[in-house]
């Protein structure tokens, strides 16, 4: 399973559209979910429409936090955003296992069945999360709040029975440009994600959209969605009946 989770504060202004980005990146098999830290007024109900639109297009999950309650609200949501991530990519997978039916439609006791390995493949599937920061000059007073959200993601992946990975980036990687940097490869070590923030410099524009189609293709070089795509479709094609 093959993700990308944005924490942002929406706004972008910079370069090809987030949403364009988005539904890119869930036409090759990335689901983009986006964790959104906004403002109240109408910068902040602006951020909160791209942050909506941005998940939708990339098949994945929103979640806004206000910032007075981002310490908590962003560590919660950012545990639950993965989780069902995780679930709502293995239901989809097992739509198209059974075709037109829906899970809804099948009799109880298989329903029940189905259920249980939704859940267990949750759990154990391959998982990769590139994680996207905005480090834009707006998000800079959130930094903190987002470092502790980070430690618990780092603590929900790897109290996971399956493997997961964790590749960080941010963006801008200067001041005005349209750049993202890589700030960690993938890596199975994914405690010292949160040792990036002190290095961090919250600066700039927000060019979410080019840092999206960044990651997209750090993704489609690692040639990693294939194996993973395969391996999941095999186990529930060899289950569903």
């Amino acid at each position: 399973m093959k993700q990308i989770l944005l924490i942002t504060d929406g706004c972008s202004n910079v370069g090809l559209s987030p949403v364009i980005a988005a539904a890119q990146a869930y036409a090759q098999g990335v689901t983009v979910n986006v964790v959104g830290v906004v403002d109240e007024g109408d910068l902040g109900e602006f951020g909160t429409a791209e942050i909506e639109e941005i998940a939708r297009a990339g098949g994945g999950l929103s979640r806004l936090a206000q910032t007075k309650q981002l310490s908590h609200t962003v560590q919660m949501l950012t545990r639950k955003t993965v989780v069902q991530t995780i679930q709502h990519a293995v239901q989809r997978e097992l739509k198209q296992v059974l075709g037109t039916s829906s899970i809804e439609a099948l009799p109880p006791e298989k329903r029940g069945e189905v259920v249980h390995v939704i859940d267990e493949l949750s759990e154990t599937s391959k998982l990769r999360v590139a994680l996207l920061i905005d480090a834009s000059a707006s998000m800079k007073p959130k930094l903190a709040a987002v470092e502790e959200a980070i430690r618990d993601l780092s603590l929900s992946l790897q109290s996971r029975q399956g493997s997961s990975e964790i590749a960080v980036f941010h963006f801008p990687g200067s001041a005005y440009g349209e750049d993202c940097k890589l700030d960690l490869d993938w890596t199975g070590n994914i405690s010292g994600a949160a040792s990036l923030f002190p290095r961090l410099q919250m600066r700039g524009t927000t060019p979410t959209g080019p840092a999206l189609m960044h990651v997209i293709d750090f993704y489609r070089k690692a040639d990693y969605g294939n194996r993973n795509n395969d391996e999941t479709d095999g186990m529930m094609s060899d289950y569903v009946v």
